[in-house]
C-alpha cells in the first residue's frame, strides 16, 4: 500500500504525531521591535558593568581596563546573559515579553540550552557585528521572518497573544423565526460565509447607507444557497442565514459527541459550541 503524502502550508508545523498544527510566527516589524528592546537593555546592562569595574578599580578611565576583563564582560553580556534568560524563560526575553513572542523549534516544542546559545553566539555577529543589518536582510527572505540564528539553531519566533475573538452574531430575528424551520441553507463558499458572518457581526457600528450597500451585496451574494427566500429585507436575511447555520453546525457537533460517547461509553470532553449573545 503506498505512503500518503500531507501537505503543509507555510504557517504550519507538523507534530510527532504527524498533526499540523496552525501557528502564526511573529511578523518582521516586531520582531525588529522586540530586537531593539533587547539590545537596548543588553547596551545598559554592559554600561553598568563597565562603571561598576571602573569604580571598584578606583576610578581608573575606561580605557584603562585590563582586555581581559573587558572581553570577560563582552562575552557575559552579549553571550551569557541572553542563552540564560531564554534558556530559563523557554524563548521568551524582555523585548519578545513587549511585542508578544517567544522562540521555539520548528515542531513547536520549546527551547532549551542548546537553541538559546547557538542564537546568542551568531547574535554577535548578526546584531552586534553588522549592527542588525544582517540580522535584517537574512529575515526579510525568510517565510517566518527567522534570521541565520534561527536557521542554525531550528527555530522561529511564535506569535503568544491571539487577537480578541469577535463578537459572535446574534440569534435569528423573531419574524424569521417559522422560516428558520423550514429553510433549506447549503453550505456557503467560504469568502461568502467569512463575508456575511462578519458583517452579521459589525452591522451595527457601520454608517447606515454603507450598511444597507453592504447587506444588499451580501444578501445577493447568499439568496443562491438558500430556499426558500424569506420575505425580509437584506440586512434580516444575512443576519438570519448567519445564525441559522451557526445553530445547525452546533447541534451537528453535539450529534457527533452523543453517538462518540454512544459508542465508547466515556464521558465526552468539553462541550464544544458557538457563544451567543
Amino acid at each position: 500500500m503506498p505512503a500518503a503524502t500531507v501537505e503543509i502550508r507555510q504557517d504550519e508545523i507538523l507534530t510527532g504525531e504527524a498533526v499540523a498544527l496552525d501557528v502564526q510566527p511573529l511578523g518582521f516589524f516586531l520582531r525588529a521591535v522586540g530586537a531593539l528592546i533587547d539590545v537596548l537593555c543588553s547596551i545598559g546592562i554592559l554600561l553598568l558593568f563597565f562603571f561598576v569595574a571602573n569604580w571598584i578599580v578606583g576610578g581608573l578611565r575606561l580605557d584603562s581596563l585590563s582586555p581581559i576583563l573587558t572581553i570577560s564582560v563582552l562575552v557575559l553580556v552579549l553571550v551569557v546573559i541572553p542563552t540564560a534568560v531564554e534558556t530559563i524563560t523557554r524563548g521568551r526575553s524582555l523585548g519578545k515579553l513587549a511585542v508578544g513572542g517567544r522562540i521555539v523549534r520548528t515542531d513547536g516544542g520549546a527551547t532549551g540550552f542548546r537553541q538559546a546559545f547557538i542564537r546568542a553566539l551568531l547574535g554577535v555577529l548578526e546584531i552586534w557585528f553588522t549592527f542588525g543589518a544582517l540580522a535584517g536582510i537574512v529575515a526579510t527572505f525568510t517565510p517566518r521572518s527567522t534570521r541565520l540564528g534561527d536557521m542554525v539553531a531550528g527555530t522561529y519566533c511564535e506569535r503568544t497573544r491571539a487577537p480578541k475573538l469577535p463578537f459572535p452574531a446574534g440569534p435569528v430575528p423573531d419574524q424569521l423565526a417559522e422560516w428558520a424551520r423550514v429553510a433549506d441553507v447549503a453550505r456557503l463558499p467560504d469568502r461568502v460565509a467569512r463575508r456575511a458572518g462578519q458583517f452579521a457581526r459589525t452591522a451595527a457600528g457601520m454608517d447606515p447607507t454603507a450598511r444597507m450597500r453592504s447587506a444588499e451585496r451580501i444578501a445577493a451574494e447568499v439568496r443562491p444557497f438558500v430556499a426558500p427566500i424569506p420575505p425580509a429585507d437584506a440586512e434580516t436575511f444575512v443576519r438570519a442565514v448567519v445564525a441559522l447555520r451557526r445553530d445547525r453546525e452546533f447541534a451537528a457537533l453535539q450529534r457527533i459527541d452523543q453517538r462518540a460517547q454512544s459508542l465508547t461509553g466515556s464521558a465526552p470532553d468539553a462541550p464544544r459550541g458557538f457563544p451567543v449573545r
